[in-house]
């Protein structure tokens, strides 16, 4: 994956984008590029590209969708309670739909992403309370940062010391809708976003639009090259090798828990960390009307027998590990 191509690509899209507050469903407008049929849709899916020729976000998953899979989040007990909402998720997203993200494939294939991407957001998000109380899977985005840290997760090696030092008085601990750790993380987010989180880590968990957007960042874009991203498993871009195929590698929901948590979640039977974040998948579907059996067997839905697409998973293997 050509990284400064992607950090390019979102940093061209930032301007083109408009407050939702403003906006009116847009009409398509179509045209051809090198016999390509290209479209815009204004503020939501804007740059002239195949993806906007297909249903925006807003067209299939709404305010009430939001709402109903995130029914806890405003509760009193919620730590970040008032912070996550519909329109910060749809502002996020618009900057990425015209690259694909929910926007690639039929109605079918986009709602099972937006589905997967939210599911891994609110598992992550998750307070996690009982049944009594409607159940873990309705607590999702409770959180917007991790609650007593361990560690300041600064590396002061000299792998880092120079690119992305730690900034005096700034703490790396977990922030945003997929957490987010350690200062070169947060750095080579702040390159790409061109939003200083290296030096200012907790605009994470005070501004909800960049948190959603360095999610959707951390989705479509390949943790290292010739491996898939989320998005691109979820969309059938991936197609697996050989290597895959004998490491029981597959395309599906299992894939995108193998790429953002590795051997902390896969390759390790049925546990209950892995059963959980499906749990969140199924439950999502449900909800969205897509119904859980569009999900795939057992061995599509999880990692249980996968081998981690990265062996000996360390920090410094994923902005959100």
């Amino acid at each position: 994956m050509e990284t400064k191509h992607m950090c390019l690509l979102v940093i061209t899209l930032l301007f083109l984008i408009v407050s939702i507050a403003d906006a009116d469903t847009s009409p398509i407008t179509v045209k051809k590029v090198k016999g390509k049929k290209v479209c815009d849709q204004g503020w939501e899916c804007k740059g002239w590209s195949e993806y906007c020729c297909n249903l925006t976000i807003s067209q299939y998953f709404d305010y009430y969708q939001f709402e109903n899979l995130f029914s806890k989040r405003n509760t009193p007990v919620a730590q970040a309670a008032g912070f996550w909402d519909y329109k910060s998720f749809i502002t996020a997203a618009a900057i990425y739909q015209p690259l694909g993200f929910g926007t690639t494939g039929n109605k079918t294939t986009q709602m099972l992403e937006i589905a997967a991407f939210l599911a891994h957001v609110g598992s992550q998000t998750s307070c996690g309370y009982g049944v009594a109380t409607g159940g873990p899977t309705a607590w999702g985005l409770c959180y917007n940062k991790e609650m007593s840290p361990m560690q300041d997760y600064c590396d002061e090696s000299d792998k880092y010391k120079y690119t992305y030092p730690c900034a005096p008085g700034a703490l790396y601990f977990g922030r945003g809708a997929l957490p987010v750790y350690w200062n070169f993380n947060y750095g080579y987010l702040a390159d790409c976003l061109k939003v200083d989180l290296l030096h200012h880590p907790e605009y994470l968990e005070q501004n909800a639009t960049l948190a959603f957007q360095a999610a959707i960042f951390q989705w479509i874009t390949p943790l290292k090259k010739g491996q898939p991203s989320p998005h691109d498993i979820m969309v059938g871009n991936w197609k697996p090798t050989k290597n895959d195929t004998l490491s029981h590698r597959i395309p599906g929901f299992g894939a995108t828990m193998n790429i953002l948590y590795g051997e902390r979640t896969c390759g390790q039977g049925d546990i209950d960390d892995m059963n959980t974040i499906v749990t969140y998948y199924l439950y999502y579907l449900d909800l969205m009307g897509v119904g859980r059996e569009q999900a795939g067997p057992h061995d599509v839905l999880t990692c249980a027998e996968q081998k981690p697409f990265n062996p000996s998973t360390t920090k410094k293997d994923s902005a959100s590990s």
